[in-house]
């Protein structure tokens, strides 16, 4: 029987993401993300309900979300959900999460509309240190590849918004 593992979310981040390399150098990070819904009740009264998500991303996409993105920042995931279960003291214990495939800023690109902000910027590891190929168009990247129990694959690209040359920077 086929399946289809695919979720789209459109939240602001909980938290500052935690940027970190395991150790093959690949880059990890983990954000919360809130997502609101707002709907009417049988009695007509409009009702506002948060949801929190946890979402992982690897690779060069880790690595924006840790220069770009802070605490408020407004983002749409496109990944799929990955189930974690792990025993502690004997119990069984499981939480649900999304793995990000691709992920796109919204808002004002940092430095937009405020004087003197700049990225914040993260060392990375000489092991990890790559050139990132050029974007034109658009702030999405594609976190390609598949997800298992050893990692995420090594195929992080980015997914083009636009024609683009040498000159453009993905911000």
């Amino acid at each position: 029987m086929a399946s289809f593992n695919k979720v789209i979310l459109l939240g602001n981040v909980t938290r500052d993401p935690e940027l970190r390399y395991i150790a093959n150098g690949t880059a990890v990070t983990d954000i919360g993300l809130a997502v609101n819904d707002r709907r009417k009740t049988a009695t007509g009264e409009w009702v506002e309900e948060t949801t929190f998500v946890d979402v992982t991303l690897w690779g060069r996409t880790a690595e924006i979300a840790g220069e770009y993105v802070t605490k408020g920042s407004p983002l749409l995931i496109d990944g799929r959900l990955k189930l974690d279960t792990w025993e502690k003291d004997g119990k069984k214990n499981s939480k649900l999460r999304v793995v990000c495939d691709r992920m796109q800023l919204l808002g004002a690109r940092s430095g937009e509309g405020r004087s003197g902000d700049a990225p914040r910027g993260k060392a990375r590891p000489a092991s990890a240190a790559r050139s990132a190929p050029a974007q034109a168009g658009g702030d999405e990247f594609d976190q390609g590849g598949g997800y298992d129990i050893g990692g995420p694959s090594e195929s992080s690209s980015y997914q083009s918004g636009g024609g683009g040359g040498d000159d453009d920077i993905p911000f």
